[in-house]
């Protein structure tokens, strides 16, 4: 019998060098090489991310201290795609204040559905502590001022339109305690302006909880309402 021959060394390098590459080459097909592909976004969605950044920007920075240029960056897009959508810094920021604005007069009249003043009270100042904890660069963007827009477009204006529903109910309430109606309106703007300043301090404080605070307010202004004189005087100086 005769025994099998080996093959030429040269041959089985030659079929080991094409074996190698052929499984090369299966590998390449199988896997095919990766690419990051960026996601490309409606024009309202493109919208809506740059008030979100220019929102945040606004509240840490101010308007003055917030540029196109960085709004861009943070989008990742061209300072045109900014001017496309806006105009301009004025025109987004114009955007932002309108947004919070109605956001916090929605949630007030929203948390109004009480029936007696004292609970409308309570609600009206838990309204506003959650919205200033919940929506921390919504209160920042409000309360700074802005050399663009008119007083329409910031906390005080928001705050006296809470100071017009609030006006209503306690003019209502005065006429059925024998009180003049007239000053409903000078109450009005006295509580909600307390509410707001206090607002305003617990924001930085966070001290007490946002209920506790809400309870002492309402222990000052309900209270000081419950006792209200028909007629009052001064002490120190005569009324003229």
């Amino acid at each position: 019998m005769t025994e099998p021959t080996e093959p030429p060394a040269e041959g089985r390098g030659r079929r080991a060098r094409t074996s190698r590459a052929a499984a090369a080459a299966s590998s390449r097909v199988a896997t095919p090489p990766t690419t990051t592909s960026r996601v490309r976004m409606s024009a309202a969605q493109r919208r809506e991310q740059l008030i979100a950044i220019g929102r945040q920007l606004f509240a840490e920075r101010g308007f003055d201290g917030t540029s196109v240029e960085e709004v861009a960056a943070r989008a990742k897009v061209s300072k045109p795609v900014v001017y496309e959508h806006f105009g301009g810094k004025e025109g987004l920021y114009a955007v932002v204040v309108d947004r919070e604005v109605r956001a916090l007069l929605d949630r007030i009249a929203a948390a109004l559905t009480a029936g007696h003043p004292r609970e409308l009270l309570e609600q009206a100042a838990l309204a506003l502590l959650d919205y200033i904890d919940q929506e921390p660069h919504g209160f920042q963007v409000l309360v700074r001022e802005s050399p663009v827009l008119s007083p329409a477009g910031n906390f005080s204006s928001v705050m006296n339109d809470v100071a017009h529903q609030v006006e209503h109910i306690l003019a209502a309430e005065f006429r059925s305690r024998d009180l003049d109606p007239k000053f409903a309106e000078l109450y009005s703007q006295a509580l909600v302006g307390m509410v707001a300043l206090v607002g305003q301090w617990w924001r930085e404080a966070r001290k007490p909880k946002k209920e506790m605070v809400a309870a002492q307010l309402v222990n000052l202004a309900w209270n000081g309402l419950s006792h209200l004189e028909a007629k009052p005087t001064l002490i120190t100086r005569k009324l003229r």
